[in-house]
């Protein structure tokens, strides 16, 4: 598996995207434009991450796990909307019932196969528990910048790790 499949990240971000299409083929009107507006959420938020991790660049890398952290709000939004929308609860933080979705971690079963939750068949279940895992993943990919950011101030990008090496090779006595 590649590396970026090993990142707890990127599996939650799968889960978001797969549950993201079921929760819209369930219970949103399929000509609504907030269907392919939800699913790229979801899409985008796992794709950057994987491109982000493929990249020379930390710098690169970070900027695109902000755009995978930002697709992850905007999804979240759209799950508080929908809430709103229909007249159904938002469950707070502190609820046992959130407490409980929060201790789901996602893992790989077999390759590329999470372990996706069942998508709940009530909608205010599936709107919270998809809520939920929304800001799992967005506080999960502001840890995971934070640490990017750390090894950038120590260690430096791509550009001035190169830089310096090509400044070293000039400075070599020739023989």
């Amino acid at each position: 598996m590649e590396g970026y499949k090993y990142l707890s990240t990127y599996i939650l971000a799968t889960v978001i995207h797969d549950l993201t299409v079921q929760f819209c083929k369930a219970f949103i009107d399929p000509r609504s434009r907030t269907v392919d507006q939800m699913v790229q959420a979801a899409r985008s938020g796992k794709q950057n991450i994987a491109e982000g991790y493929s990249m020379q660049s930390l710098e690169g890398y970070i900027k695109l796990l902000g755009v995978a952290k930002g697709s992850q709000k905007e999804l979240a939004i759209d799950y508080e909307d929908y809430l709103r929308q229909h007249h159904l609860e938002t469950w707070p933080k502190e609820s046992p019932k959130i407490r409980k979705i929060r201790a789901f971690r996602a893992i790989w079963v077999k390759p590329n196969i999470p372990n996706t939750s069942n998508l709940p068949t009530n909608p205010e279940v599936a709107a919270n528990m998809m809520l939920t895992f929304c800001q799992m993943e967005t506080f999960l990919l502001d840890k995971q910048i934070q640490a990017l950011t750390q090894k950038f101030i120590k260690e430096g990008g791509f550009r001035e790790n190169l830089f310096q090496k090509r400044m070293n090779y000039r400075r070599r006595p020739w023989s």
